[in-house]
């Protein structure tokens, strides 16, 4: 960390480290479990989302309220586990970190590449067998947008390796 680093990006390094949580992603097994619960708690609230402002359903709305806190509990869970990687500004990294940012990227940049080809072939599939295109543009364009921002959040939930101190112990 050669810049100076201001205030604000000290008590975020601060937030970023506490390890109160730690016993959430301690290991790889429970860094995994936490991801693919991110992952269905976001399914469902895009689910829910839909359902509300696309069905106007009342009962979808209530569910998204209650999707949120354990929504932010898991997201706080993956940042805490990656001492936030992503959250974080780039001069408050250091070099490892830097790389292992841009490695993060990377990777969730192909992964959704390719989900935006799957999401492109499913409608053009859906088209050609005689639907509307437009009925599915809006739920589809939602899921890949969603599955674009917090790809690398996944990811790099996925790629943190245990802490040293926690592989002595195992």
């Amino acid at each position: 960390m050669t810049e100076q680093l201001t205030r604000y990006d000290r008590r975020m390094y601060a937030i970023m480290n506490r390890r109160e949580a730690a016993p959430l992603y301690a290991t790889a097994a429970r860094r995994r479990l936490v991801v693919a619960v991110h992952i269905a708690l976001t399914a469902a609230f895009v689910a829910a989302w839909l359902g509300a402002i696309v069905g106007g359903s009342l009962v979808a709305a209530w569910l998204l309220l209650g999707l949120l806190l354990p929504w932010c509990i898991a997201t706080g869970a993956i940042n805490a586990a990656t001492r936030g990687l992503l959250e974080l500004r780039r001069r408050a990294l250091d070099e490892r970190q830097r790389a292992e940012r841009d490695a993060v990227i990377a990777r969730a940049h192909r992964l959704t590449t390719g989900l935006l080809l799957v999401a492109a072939a499913a409608v053009g599939a859906y088209t050609l067998a005689g639907g509307s295109a437009a009925s599915l543009a809006f739920p589809v364009l939602l899921a890949v947008f969603v599955a674009h921002w917090l790809t690398p959040h996944w990811v790099a939930g996925l790629r943190v390796q245990d802490e040293q101190d926690d592989q002595d112990d195992a």
